[in-house]
């Protein structure tokens, strides 16, 4: 069998924050150096390089984003994100007025220019969205709505099925790691990468790394906690504990899997912490680990980590997106199980990180078109459930 494929990735966003100006900025820092050795996990995946994705499709809600040229609405508040990259030529993409339903928190609304200011450009119907994702020619839907985004995920999973859209859903909000949802997926043989991107290096992955060491030191975990500062809308949108729900288990759950036992409730404690205005972009863990090692002696770990936060998912999201259109190209539909426990706090199934990216290194490095199975890796899955 002979596939003629296109050479470009064509992706949707929903959600013109944070996450995608960094993207954005990162697509156009690559394009422009092709030979760079840093900052990227996978430089090629199934044929695709990072500078080979381009967005067709954008939705936000916020009248200051809403019409605008992509280049710029990255850029306009309440848009913080550190700017590495500001030459970001115009992409002759506007944004469009998205579906609110529960994509903003009332306090987000009421927060003035720090918060969300909700266009009245008339709001899409989900034929309206469908019509446009077919229209672009967009493979892949990657979801950046806010935390607690459940309604309004779900009328955009809705027509991402309908038009026939491979996901990467950022958020936690559980749709590959929802028996439900991932069948209705693979039924359309449709790939979704999911669920809530891990960063680059973050808190959740140092968290794991570090909760794997001490378990394969022989240390026995007594305590631990993970406490997140930031000055973004992320952050400020988390002061609603309502939408904190699943955030704080797909975290948590991130850990815990790593732990040689699990801990009781009261001795693990992960999530955001505060909203600190003035940090912006800009995220602090404190993070500590509490032990015993030989005969019972105490041992204690505390860990600062800082790091710009939206260009720190960057690198996964980019990944994620061309797994995804790789496995499109396949025709294999269903959660991604290898690049979900990769890139994911809450995949389908958590697996052990270094097993995993010798796995995909060989997917990567798959031609386009190449039939590949998740299933061939059974006994990576077996052995690190």
């Amino acid at each position: 069998m002979v596939f003629i494929l296109n050479s470009i990735v064509k992706i949707a966003i929903i959600g013109i924050g944070n996450c995608s100006s960094s993207l954005i900025q990162g697509i156009e820092h690559y394009r422009n150096s092709p030979a760079a050795t840093y900052g990227h996990i996978f430089k090629l995946i199934g044929g695709y390089r990072i500078e080979d994705i381009e967005v067709v499709l954008a939705y936000d809600v916020d009248e200051r984003k809403v019409a605008r040229d992509l280049s710029e609405a990255i850029f306009v508040a309440p848009n913080n994100a550190l700017v590495f990259h500001a030459d970001v030529p115009p992409s002759g993409v506007a944004v469009k007025m998205g579906r609110v339903l529960d994509g903003v928190a009332p306090h987000m609304e009421a927060a003035g220019g720090r918060g969300f200011q909700i266009s009245g450009s008339p709001e899409p119907s989900m034929s309206d969205v469908v019509l446009a994702l077919k229209q672009s020619g967009a493979d892949v839907m990657v979801n950046f709505l806010p935390v607690g985004s459940q309604e309004a995920t779900e009328f955009y999973m809705e027509c991402a099925l309908e038009a026939g859209v491979a996901v990467v859903n950022c958020i936690p909000v559980f749709i590959a790691s929802d028996l439900a949802w991932s069948e209705r997926f693979r039924a359309r043989s449709l790939p979704v990468v999911g669920d809530d991107i891990k960063a680059q290096i973050g808190a959740t992955i140092v968290h794991r790394v570090l909760a794997d060491l001490c378990s394969s030191r022989g240390i026995n975990l007594k305590r631990t906690y993970q406490l997140n500062t930031g000055g973004n809308t992320d952050f400020m949108n988390m002061l609603d504990g309502s939408r904190l729900s699943q955030k704080k288990l797909s975290k948590t759950e991130a850990v815990q899997t790593a732990l040689a036992s699990r801990l009781a409730d009261e001795n693990i404690v992960i999530g955001p912490a505060e909203y600190v205005p003035w940090q912006r972009d800009n995220k602090v863990c404190f993070l500590r680990i509490e032990g015993e090692h030989w005969g019972g002696v105490p041992v204690n770990m505390e860990i600062r980590l800082s790091v710009e936060d939206s260009p720190n998912s960057a690198a996964c999201v980019v990944d994620a997106i061309r797994f995804a259109k790789s496995a499109l190209d396949r025709g294999e539909g269903g959660p991604l199980l290898l690049p979900s426990a990769y890139y994911c706090k809450h995949p389908p199934q958590q697996m052990e990180e270094k097993l995993v990216r010798e796995v995909l290194n060989d997917l990567a490095s798959q031609p386009r078109g190449l039939k590949v199975s998740d299933a061939n890796s059974g006994n990576l899955t077996e052995a690190t459930t």
